[in-house]
Formats: C-alpha cells, structure tokens, sequence
C-alpha cells in the first residue's frame, strides 16, 4: 500500500470495527448476555456471521488458488453446506439444542454420556479452535508479507498485531459485537471478491468466453474426477469426504457455529440463519472459483508469461490486486478484506473458547463480566502463539485444516452421532468408540499416504463402528440419558 488513500480506507475499517466492538459492550450484564446475547439475536445477521466465520481466509486465498493452480474440485466440498449439511442440521441437531436450552455444546455430552465426556470435548474443541485461528492468522500474515514488503521480525509482529487486535474488540463487544461485525466483514469480503472478479474478466483478451474456453481446454472445471484412490489430492471423493467429516462436524460440533444457533429466539429463527448461511456460502464460493478461473485466463491469455513466481500460491489473488489493479484505495480494500476474514475467524474461536471454559470448567452463569474479557485475552495470547506453529502440520491452508478438524471434530462427530441416532449408545461405548478413532487416524497419519482430506472419515467411522456395538456389551442408558436428547421425529416441532 503506496498511497494515502489506500492507509485511509484500511484504518478507517478498523476504527468502524472497533466502535462497532465498544458499542455492543452497552448493557451486557450477565454471561448469557456475553455469549448467546441474550438470545435475541437477528436470524439474518446470525446466518451473515455463520458465513463470515465457516469461510475466512480460506475463501480469500485458498479458493481462488485451488481454482487457478487446480480445478474445481474443492467447490463440491462447499456444495455439501447447501445439500448435506444443512439438512442435517434443520432435522436433527438444532432442534436438540434449542430444546435443551445450552449454551455450550458439550452439554450435551455430559447429560447423554458423563461428565468425564464433556471435558474431553472441550480438549478436543481447544485444540481444533487453536489450530484453525491459528492457521487463518499464518495465512493472512504471508500475504500481507508479500504485499508491504515485511522482512521476519515484522512479520512476526504482524501476526501479534492481527491477533491483539481481534481480541481487544472481541474481549469488549461478546458475541453480539462478533455477529455483527461478522455482518460487515462479509460485505467487504463479497464486495471484494466482486470487485476482482469484474476486473480481472476486463483485462482478459475475449473476455468471458476465453475464460471459459482456456478452462475447458485445461480441464480447469473438472469436479467429477471419480477416482477412488486415497492418496490422491482433490478428488469428487476426497472432496466429499471434506465436506462430511471436517465441515459438517464444524458445523454440528464446533462451539464456534452451535453458540449462533443458540443466540437466535427458537428454532424457527435457528433454521432461517441456516438457509442464509446455506444460499449466501454456496454464491460466494462459486464467486471464489470464478475469480480463480479469470485469474488463470489472465496470467495464460496470449503474451502473458504463465502465474508469476510467488512465495506461496496463496499469494496470487492479492499479488493481482496489488499488481494489475493500481487503483487509489483498492490496496487498502483488499487489506481490509483480509483483515476481516481473519478477524471473523478469530473474534467467533476466541468467544467459543471462553464460552466453553466459563460454562464447562467453571460454572459460567456465576461469573463475573470481568473474568470473561480476561479469558478472552488469555484466549487471543494462545491463538498469537498457535500462528507460530501451525505451519509444521502442511503446505496448504486447506490441508492444515482438513488435518486440525480429522483430530478433534472428527472424533466429536462420531461421539454425538451416536448419542443422537442409537438410543442404546453408552459412555462405555463411546469411549471405546473414541479410543478406536483416535488409534486409527493416528496410523493413518504416522504410516501411511492418505490424504489429509480423509482424515476425519478415519476418526469419525471407527468411532461409530466400534462404539456402537461395544455399547450392547455395557448396561443400557438411564432413561434421563435420553428424554429429548436423541432424534424423535415425531416429538420435533418449530417453535
């Protein structure tokens, strides 16, 4: 960023966003305020934030390269949040939540299983929260490396601001300063994206229909590579298997995205936040590949050269900004857009991890508003040392995530698919379950080649598969164990 007006758009987007936290400090007096607002929360702007939040600085990044270096494969995994997803959510898990009244997901477990259960999930959520704001904030310090210029310490110092910065105003504004300000970071995030995406198209010779053209011919639009191979990268299979055991357990297990449907008045509210988040996710990713798809017509059109030489591929959308696009702001536009994807990342994991602590370890309700802001600063203090680490896991965001998300939710998924489905699953059968999981993902990481897409069907289906039948061999639930905490349709009603 060269020019004044592109440090004027940047700063005054984080001055709004600040205010925007300071404003939504006004009346919160009690935890219930903090964390699920009272649970009055507008449904549209809940379903905004689910997006905002599911998405971050992967689409920003990760999308448009997957489409450009790749082809479209990894869109089927984001189509599974309309077509899967979804679905499973509206039937089986927000009506069980709401009816149960929570405010941490891992309730749940401590009253279908024990107690013993729901610590061991809030570990398992810890560690993936941890690892994927930590990712987000790795990814979106590289590109800001790229674009100012940053030599090793600044960059350091770049990822410390990120996270300092997020978690000032999150530690001031609770969840309905989350929400909202997830509102606006989806709108600068669409508008940027919108933004690229017409412009790129006008420097390409032929315009919309090279791109199509030099896609077609480079195979740039496969998504039905039918494959079963499970070492193979980017594959219909292994794009379903994204889809099914790392976002869906995202989306049913993951304090970050259940503490939305419990912010909202009931379920009816719940499940229009749903359908927002179901049509504004499918449009913005195909939006995401679109530009990818441009941006390799671009850089391939006659006269062009091929991609640039780049630190990481994740680089190459803002490099084009940055590059082909000199407009007096744009820079500053795009920044900011960074910033918000990766603010909403970290605002939604900071509050879930203090949510879960307060309600799971420490008997939330009686706590004081004090003691949540310092969790929440202890909480960002770990997400700035988790930026430092994550890159050991691998080269891609989307790798690195598909691993965090095997570990921990894949394992959860597995636990609360029990509980919901088989009324005769038991703690005894869960942790069997669990035990199970984790040894076979374990193998597959350590032994063998099997990408990491697929890991989280390797710790969720073991859990299933042996939880279930080892539960027959222990004694059966208590009927409390049960009433309302597994799937009736007859007894689901909208209220």
């Amino acid at each position: 960023m060269d020019g004044p007006t592109d440090w004027m758009v940047f700063v005054g987007y984080l001055a709004l966003v600040l205010v925007l936290g300071v404003w939504f400090a006004r009346g919160q007096r009690t935890s219930d305020d903090y964390f699920v607002a009272g649970r009055r929360m507008n449904w549209f702007a809940v379903g905004v934030s689910l997006f905002a939040t599911a998405f971050s600085s992967i689409a920003f990044v990760a999308l448009p390269r997957e489409a450009a270096y790749g082809d479209w494969h990894l869109l089927v995994t984001y189509l599974c949040i309309p077509l899967i997803i979804t679905p499973v959510l509206w039937w089986l898990f927000v009506p069980i939540y709401r009816r149960l009244g929570l405010t941490s997901v891992y309730e749940y477990l401590a009253i279908r299983f024990c107690p013993a259960m729901r610590r061991l999930g809030t570990v398992l959520f810890a560690v993936y929260a941890l690892g994927w704001m930590g990712t987000m904030v790795y990814a979106t310090g590289l590109i800001i490396k790229a674009a100012l210029g940053l030599d090793a310490a600044q960059f350091t110092w770049s990822l410390v601001g990120i996270g300092l910065f997020a978690t000032l105003y999150t530690a001031v504004g609770g969840i309905r300063a989350v929400i909202w300000t997830d509102v606006l970071q989806a709108a600068v995030l669409g508008g940027g994206v919108v933004l690229v995406l017409l412009s790129a198209v006008g420097r390409v010779e032929g315009g919309w229909a090279a791109v199509f053209q030099m896609g077609l011919e480079h195979g740039k639009f496969r998504m039905f590579d039918m494959d079963p191979e499970l070492t193979r990268r980017g594959t219909f299979w292994s794009a379903c298997a994204l889809g099914l055991f790392a976002y869906l357990p995202g989306y049913t297990t993951s304090q970050v995205t259940v503490q939305r449907y419990l912010c909202t008045p009931g379920v009816k509210e719940a499940r229009r936040a749903l359908v927002t988040n179901a049509l504004v996710a499918t449009v913005v990713a195909v939006l995401f590949f679109l530009a990818g798809s441009v941006l390799f017509a671009f850089y391939h059109q006659p006269g062009a050269g091929g991609f640039p030489s780049l630190e990481k591929k994740d680089q190459l959308m803002p490099y084009f900004v940055l590059a082909e696009m000199p407009y007096a702001g744009l820079s500053g536009l795009v920044l900011s857009g960074l910033f918000a994807a990766v603010m909403s990342t970290i605002d939604s994991g900071i509050n879930s991890l203090t949510a879960v602590v307060a309600y799971d370890w420490l008997s939330g309700r009686r706590l004081r508003m004090a003691v949540n802001r310092l969790l929440t600063c202890a909480f960002g203090l770990c997400v700035i040392g988790a930026a430092l680490v994550v890159p050991l896991l691998g080269e891609h965001v989307i790798d690195i995530i598909a691993r965090v998300a095997g570990l921990s939710l894949g394992l959860l998924l597995g636990v609360y698919l029990m509980g919901m489905l088989v009324p005769r699953a038991n703690s005894a059968g869960a942790w069997l379950g669990l035990g199970a999981g984790a040894g076979c993902l374990t193998w597959v990481w350590l032994a063998t080649d099997v990408d990491a897409w697929w890991y989280g069907a390797f710790a969720c289906l073991p859990v299933i598969a042996v939880g279930v039948p080892a539960s027959y061999l222990a004694r059966s639930p208590r009927p409390e164990q049960l009433a309302g905490l597994a799937w009736n349709p007859a007894r689901e009603q909208v209220r």
